[in-house]
């Protein structure tokens, strides 16, 4: 891997008509079609016939993301893509499943509905929006949210100006050429037309998601009055309570480590769950995955086991049983309070014993910004969607640490702790971070391309878990008015109309509708992950091996 001084734009492959082939970071490509039906219709024949190193492929409006197991994999996918145009969908892709929603029409926004399509009535919006077969082009914004396309063209209507903060589970909704029904609470700019009490989304299925991508629905109009259940309505309802103030006292009957206090964020953590995002569900685990997997193999731990992501300092923990533990990541002091006082000898990157009625109080870093602390056996905690993961953007897994959270560990690894590591250095008041061409760096050109790569970029004081969000003089872009939405991946530099860079980490969403001019390498998404707001950062361009 080389670096570049003018990378161009990304690899973009003509490869027949209405398909075109763009590279996204080291092993992933976007095949982007004529439309919306053309990309939905790619994605059925790509979930029954993947490519040779498939991973996932994540359909969007007009594009599907496809990633793959290695690089080689995904140079020879992009040679061979072409073939794709011209292929037949397998007979059972032609049959998709029917969802029928009962939807009490009351919306808060019919009557714009109804001036801004030029139908004349509300039962004239309510025929034209209930007479469609509507089918699941993609999911993102949010786990279970499916965008509906087919229906009648003259509901095609705009967002509000003005979007709401929150809009209420189970609204059924209009914006563009999209349908949708919110399976939770959350912000929003589509008009709002009805409601269905239909549980769109619930952890207790197989299938979490009532609609997923190539299936049709259809709405079904219903008078009496549709009451949400608790579980649908809930502010989050997606995740696993455990770590909160007043633990259940049959699933914390016997704690080994009672929290104390928590600082600005305390997450639990895994590698993630990857492989749902066709159904709005992003990969989410450690920010810094590197930090986490030496913590584990300090305690001894299986690489998947979950442990706390602390973010700037400020833990304090008391064990209630003999812990051996192992803390990595951010430098931040660490203190011992036991019977003989406090001490603060412990150092980090090793493994160590913490005796029962001993406090281990975590200091705020001098350097980097999040520390992971490794618990021998693991957080025991119940897996959703195979992850102990907090996706505090989907709002997936045990809700964040509070004081007074008590901690169960695992049962004993039956390996052996590991020996202490020399860490990799943490970045000071500048940074690089490595990137190839991203899927849309053609909307900036090579004056904006220029300009991204030669200034220094500020990490601004609103990042988090989702992405970093930079600072500094606007980036112009060529283009005006949105991009159509398309999947994103963590590492992804995406440019809104602000012209300020956001680089999205472990929570990113599923998908995103800003050009993505650039990709940060995987290997140095650890490291931007212990970016602390004020630090410089420039991005250097490089050339990805053939």
């Amino acid at each position: 891997m080389q670096a570049s001084s003018n990378p161009g734009t990304a690899p973009r492959f003509a490869s027949g008509t209405g398909l075109h082939v763009r590279a996204v970071g080291e092993r992933a490509l976007l095949l982007e079609t004529s439309g919306t039906a053309e990309a939905s219709a790619l994605h059925s024949l790509l979930a029954t016939s993947p490519l040779p190193g498939q991973i996932e492929a994540v359909p969007a409006a007009r594009t599907v993301l496809v990633r793959f197991a290695t690089r080689t994999e995904t140079r020879e996918a992009a040679a061979r893509a072409g073939q794709l145009a011209g292929e037949a969908l397998p007979d059972e892709a032609q049959e998709p499943r029917m969802v029928e929603l009962e939807t009490v029409y009351d919306g808060e926004d019919l009557e714009e509905v109804v001036r801004l399509s030029g139908l004349g009535s509300v039962q004239a919006v309510i025929e034209a929006h209930t007479a469609a077969h509507w089918t699941a082009a993609f999911s993102g914004f949010a786990p279970g949210f499916a965008y509906l396309t087919g229906g009648d063209p003259r509901l095609q209507v705009p967002r509000r100006s003005e979007p709401r903060t929150a809009v209420p589970a189970g609204s059924v909704a209009l914006a563009g050429e999209y349908s949708a029904a919110y399976p939770g609470v959350s912000p929003g700019g589509w008009q709002l037309i009805g409601r269905t009490s239909a549980p769109l989304w619930d952890l207790e299925r197989e299938f979490p998601a009532l609609i997923a991508p190539g299936m049709r629905v259809r709405f079904v109009p219903v008078r009496e009055r549709a009451e949400l259940s608790a579980r649908s309505a809930g502010d989050r309802g997606q995740g696993t309570d455990l770590a909160r103030s007043d633990p259940d006292p049959g699933l914390q009957a016997r704690p080994d480590a009672v929290v104390l206090e928590t600082g600005l964020l305390v997450t639990v953590q895994d590698l993630g769950r990857p492989g749902h995002s066709h159904v709005g569900v992003g990969r989410s685990g450690a920010a810094d995955r590197s930090a986490l997997a030496r913590a584990n193999r300090l305690a001894g731990n299986t690489p998947d086991a979950a442990g706390l992501e602390v973010l700037f300092g400020g833990l304090r923990l008391r064990a209630e049983q003999d812990l051996v533990l192992a803390v990595t990541g951010a430098s931040a002091g660490l203190t011992v309070q036991d019977a003989s006082g406090p001490n603060a000898g412990m150092l980090p990157d090793r493994p160590f014993l913490l005796r029962a009625g001993s406090e281990l109080e975590l200091g705020i870093p001098v350097a980097g910004l999040r520390t992971y602390i490794a618990f021998r056996g693991g957080l025991e905690i119940p897996a959703v969607l195979g992850s102990r993961s907090t996706d505090t953007l989907a709002g997936l897994g045990p809700e964040p640490v509070a004081p007074g959270t008590a901690l169960t560990i695992g049962a004993e690894p039956g390996s052996a702790v590991g020996h202490a590591e020399v860490p990799p250095p943490l970045p000071g008041g500048f940074a690089e971070l490595r990137y190839v061409p991203g899927p849309r760096q053609d909307w900036f050109g090579p004056d904006g391309t220029s300009a991204f790569e030669s200034r220094d970029w500020t990490v601004g004081g609103q990042s988090n878990r989702v992405g970093i969000r930079f600072e500094g003089s606007p980036l112009p872009c060529l283009r005006s008015g949105e991009l159509a939405s398309e999947a994103v991946l963590p590492g992804s530099v995406q440019v809104p109309p602000s012209g300020q860079p956001i680089l999205f980490l472990a929570d990113a969403p599923v998908t995103g509708g800003y050009p993505v001019i650039g990709v940060v390498l995987e290997a140095d998404l650890d490291l931007a992950a212990q970016l602390r707001p004020g630090t410089a950062v420039r991005f250097v361009p490089v050339t990805l091996p053939a």
